[in-house]
């Protein structure tokens, strides 16, 4: 046990019984994978001690071990719910250490499926958090089977760009893999059509609901000065008041071509980390129109296919690249010895930076409000034990 939160149970207040209660690691909104100890007055947590490191598996020593062709297909399972994410940002990196230039197109396509992925990342979200917090929304479940609904949808595109639904090896050095296939851009139109106009409902249906208000408004309030002190990024940041995006801050792929807002609430809890993301489906969905409007003819790659795993060669140097993923920044550092897979190589996951949080908010607050304000976190913890 962290060492304040057992001085917490040894000193005691006001001379009453305290209890410590392990939340996971198999509980099911802790998951899977993740473990609370509980310090508890009555339903009251007053110290709270967070355990990770069961699902540990060694990516940063794997991704040492593989060729550059071979480890982006790989890097989709450090944050498997948004897998495009994390192959930009591994290919971005080594990029940058051998100065391969991407292609205009190329460039275009890893917005759309980014954009398309975060789109598909926040359905898990919402439906996932509604559903933790229970029945007493009176539709928790609904709202999840409607998300999962939206969220195959965006799989059935990748499905069909790829051929894989969770994990895609669509990126590789100096561009993409594939390229769209024909009738794909009209279809994925359609489907962001749709999902922009069931975004409406998922707000009227949370929205108008007493019990979702009070279970998210005032609960695991994160101050602006909080969250620039723990290293928060994504919407956590962005829902306390702080609008940094690296979409912004550090364009890459040609996001600065793109007319987009970057959703910024200042209350700082459940409620603003939810707006926040509710805002970013539209922003996304603008973005992905922008995408499929522009998107340049051309190559989608610097460099031609390879006829063995270990015949890309990277430059020596180290180079750093970041991404703005759906749980915040995601960055990847690699060093090159100038052979065929990376000497070192070092992941910055979002969702490992953001759940640092919940020791400052969680105390408190009620045992049900920690699963509220877990949720709202959103951690994914394949990025999170490495």
């Amino acid at each position: 046990m962290d060492p304040e939160a057992r001085k917490v149970v040894e000193i005691g207040y006001g001379g009453n019984e305290r209890l410590i209660m392990n939340m996971g690691p198999q509980h099911p909104s802790a998951h899977g994978v993740f473990r609370a100890l509980l310090v508890l007055e009555g339903e009251t947590v007053v110290a709270v001690d967070a355990v990770i490191g069961y699902l540990h598996r060694c990516h940063e020593k794997l991704g040492e071990t593989l060729t550059y062709v071979q480890y982006p297909s790989i890097a989709s399972k450090t944050d498997y719910v948004a897998a495009m994410t994390s192959e930009l940002a591994y290919v971005s990196a080594v990029e940058k250490v051998g100065k391969f230039e991407v292609p205009k197109r190329a460039q275009y396509l890893r917005v759309l499926v980014a954009e398309l992925q975060r789109v598909a990342s926040h359905c898990l979200w919402l439906g996932t958090w509604c559903l933790d917090m229970g029945g007493a929304l009176g539709g928790g479940a609904t709202v999840f089977l409607y998300c999962m609904r939206e969220r195959e949808a965006i799989l059935d595109l990748f499905e069909a760009l790829t051929g894989a639904r969770l994990l895609y090896g669509f990126h590789q050095i100096g561009g993409t893999r594939y390229d769209l296939p024909a009738g794909w851009a009209e279809k994925a139109r359609r489907t962001v059509d749709v999902i922009e106009q069931r975004i409406g409902e998922y707000e009227a249906m949370l929205e108008d609901n007493a019990f979702f208000l009070i279970r998210t408004q005032g609960v695991g309030v994160v101050s602006r000065e909080l969250a620039e002190d723990v290293g928060l990024s994504g919407p956590l940041i962005r829902g306390s008041g702080v609008e940094y995006d690296v979409r912004r801050a550090e364009p890459y792929s040609s996001y600065g071509d793109f007319d987009f807002k970057v959703p910024v609430e200042t209350a700082g809890d459940c409620y603003a980390r939810y707006r926040v993301r509710m805002q970013e489906f539209r922003e996304s969905i603008k973005i992905v129109r922008q995408a499929l409007d522009g998107l340049p003819e051309g190559a989608i790659s610097s460099r031609p296919g390879v006829k063995s795993v270990g015949q890309v060669r990277v430059p020596k140097g180290e180079g750093y690249a970041r991404v703005e993923g759906a749980r915040g920044e995601v960055g990847c550092y690699v060093i090159s010895d100038g052979g065929p897979k990376p000497y070192r190589m070092k992941w910055r996951g979002a969702s490992f930076s953001n759940l640092a949080i919940l020791p400052h908010i969680i105390p408190g607050h009620k045992v049900a409000d920690v699963v509220a304000i877990m949720g709202s976190v959103d951690p994914v913890f394949g990025e999170v034990d490495r």
